[in-house]
């Protein structure tokens, strides 16, 4: 007959092992003058298996987009633009795999984005900076990347 002892002692044991085949990633550092170069001129921040983090700055309007696989999670740090998100994507043609590029959405809700505002754009949602103003809009982008 098994104790309680050894059905505990069994069950910690392959607890233990669940554990150490998941490791946890580490911790990503990065400092302040690496970030503000990246808002600054745009760039690559963090990259991980599951997201990127990365800074833009716009001083015009850009395509639309829609990615197939990536949520994109933006956050205004500088200045203000105008981003129509959703409705459907017009003159739409594969840039790479997974990614999408258009000339313009129809329907869509636009929104006048601010220092401060965040914005939360699921995977296969068109999204289009449709106006920036000359001095430009910067932010920073978390891509969530979907499996």
């Amino acid at each position: 007959m098994v104790s309680m002892k050894h059905l505990l002692l069994a069950g910690l044991m392959t607890c233990g092992f669940v554990i150490a085949a998941d490791p946890v990633p580490p911790v990503t550092f990065i400092g302040h003058d690496k970030v503000a170069e990246a808002l600054a001129k745009g760039g690559g921040i963090a990259k991980g298996s599951d997201l990127s983090v990365s800074g833009s700055h716009r001083t015009a309007a850009g395509k639309v987009e829609v990615h197939d696989k990536e949520t994109d999670i933006m956050y205004v740090t500088e200045g203000t633009a105008t981003l129509v998100t959703g409705g459907t994507m017009v003159g739409g043609a594969v840039s790479k795999p997974g990614q999408w590029l258009g000339s313009d959405i129809k329907g869509g809700d636009t929104r006048h984005l601010v220092k401060g505002d965040v914005v939360v754009v699921p995977a296969g949602t068109p999204h289009w900076f449709k106006e920036v103003p000359a001095s430009g809009v910067s932010y920073y982008v978390v891509k969530v990347l979907k499996p």
